[in-house]
């Protein structure tokens, strides 16, 4: 399918201009004690355009940004944007070598990097990272608000003393690259998927009308700005809402729930770990339920079902579940507003996109097989990378790794990622079916489940459980629960318990550290 080509200009920086034209003074940022109006956030995005305007950066060129959630995140994003150039935006837990390859495979000619904290010395990596590489502008984006200096090099503030507050955003066209978001590389290195004005801008759009609106909406920023999930759900759908995004630099359920109170959250957007946590927290008593809340939206992960049912009884709240990929702006499909949820459900393709199952030759299947998606969400490709492009790309068609069924209705299940399937025995086992099993009993609160080397079955079923606070199990009694439970050749044969499993920045389970 051709891309769309318009004649003219389409620049993502429009969600933030327009409402800083139409509500000036509506509150776009709230973080601590800060109320940052939307004409402000506009006018220090203009700053960041004329800084680099005038040290020669604009439309063609990559600026990276490191940076939890703080309000220099979308001032610096749309920042870049207005300039014309594409926006990297970067893991703030990689390590000054990873950053390095980040530079350097996205050509970057700048980064914009939070000075840090003892808890997260991003600055020492960030400089480390620069300087390894051939960027030639680091900016420092100081913990210290409005702080003018810096051990790392040269701070925001300084650098943008004097510059208009004004700025004509540069005439990009709808298919230039607006940002480059890295996978996740859980299979060799990170790639860089190239996404449009016209990709972000109409996913944007699309996520805003999906939601049911409230007066006045606002939204939680729990989810990493720096990931498709957040920049696109909650930032950007957001900000084209002229909604109020309360920042989390990063998620802890007590403070999470207390700002839902405080600040009269009305959107929440999580992936799975994150509603469990929240549950975990409210049942340990200590912490009041939000009454405000008014729409929950999962992504990021399948939601196990048993999450999904403690949520909305405990919050009164129905979680509208979806599902994206970096490469799809993220949001592919949703289950959507004037239509019934199904739970365990990722709903139905959203406007404008398809959906269809292929098997590995590329050839339609109707039971069983890995989602493929074609639409106005799906990326331009990997940067600099056509063979690996190639290989997911085919008539417009992206495949995505992921293994679903489809329902009569059309709507569709995730069964699980194609890499992280387990062959014991010759006999197929989704890791997710076992988990979804597994989470029913009363004393597991939170299950993985990986493939383990077997010297006769190839490989052998493995579950690392988070016991139920109060309810104790041993793993003999689990094993033998589960083997009533399933069959025989999915059941796990051997369970370890932990008190926290390994998780990315975004609150993805990391089961590449679990095998």
């Amino acid at each position: 399918m051709p891309r769309w080509n318009y004649v003219g200009m389409l620049n993502l920086s429009i969600v933030l201009e327009d409402s800083a034209r139409e509500t000036p003074d509506r509150t776009a940022v709230v973080f601590g004690d800060l109320r940052l109006p939307y004409s402000f956030v506009d006018s220090v995005a203009c700053q960041v355009a004329n800084l680099l305007v005038s040290r020669g950066i604009g439309k063609g060129d990559r600026v990276a940004i490191a940076c939890p959630n703080l309000p220099y995140f979308p001032f610096v994003y749309f920042g870049i944007l207005k300039s014309g150039a594409t926006v990297v935006p970067l893991n703030v837990l990689l390590q000054s070598r990873e950053i390095a390859y980040h530079l350097a495979d996205s050509e970057a000619k700048a980064l914009f990097c939070f000075e840090g904290t003892p808890e997260l010395p991003l600055g020492e990596r960030g400089r480390a990272g620069f300087d390894e590489s051939s960027a030639e502008h680091f900016f420092v984006l100081p913990a210290t608000p409005l702080a003018t200096e810096s051990p790392y090099g040269e701070s925001l503030w300084a650098a943008l003393d004097g510059l208009p507050t004004t700025f004509e955003s540069a005439r990009t066209a709808p298919d230039d690259t607006a940002v480059i978001l890295y996978t996740s590389g859980t299979t060799g290195q990170p790639k860089g998927a190239e996404l449009s004005h016209q990709n972000m801008l109409v996913n944007a759009m699309i996520s805003d009308e999906m939601y049911p609106r409230q007066p006045h909406d606002v939204y939680l920023g729990a989810l990493p700005l720096f990931h498709s999930f957040g920049q696109t759900v909650i930032m950007n759908a957001g900000f084209r809402r002229r909604a109020t995004l309360v920042l989390m630099p990063r998620f802890e359920p007590v403070e999470a729930l207390r700002l839902m109170n405080a600040e009269g959250v009305t959107l929440f957007a999580g992936v799975p770990t994150m509603y469990w946590a929240l549950l975990t927290t409210l049942h340990g008593g200590g912490s009041e339920t939000p009454t405000a809340l008014a729409t929950a939206i999962a992504g990021g992960s399948a939601l196990p079902v048993e999450v999904l049912k403690d949520f909305e009884k405990t919050f009164n709240v129905p979680i509208m579940e979806g599902y994206g990929l970096s490469e799809t702006s993220p949001v592919a499909s949703f289950n959507q507003l004037g239509k019934v949820a199904k739970p365990g459900s990722i709903g139905t393709p959203v406007w404008g996109v398809e959906m269809k199952l292929i098997d590995s030759d590329w050839g339609t299947v109707d039971d069983v097989g890995e989602i493929a998606i074609r639409g106005h969400n799906v990326m331009k490709g990997y940067y600099n990378r056509p063979e690996a492009t190639g290989e997911v790309m085919r008539d417009g068609w992206f495949r995505t790794g992921d293994v679903a069924r489809r329902d009569e209705d059309g709507y569709y299940f995730i069964i699980d990622r194609a890499k992280d399937m387990i062959i014991r025995g010759g006999f197929n086992v989704y890791p997710r079916e076992v988990e979804e099993v597994l989470m029913t009993h009363e004393a597991v609160s939170l299950a993985a489940v990986v493939g383990v080397p077997h010297d006769s079955h190839g490989e052998e079923v493995k579950a690392y459980i988070i016991r139920t606070a109060g309810v104790s199990v041993t793993e003999e009694e689990l094993i033998a629960w589960s083997r009533e439970a399933m069959a025989a050749y999915k059941y796990p044969r051997i369970v370890e318990f932990r008190d926290e499993l390994p998780m990315t920045a975004t609150g993805k389970i990391l089961k590449r550290e679990l095998r």
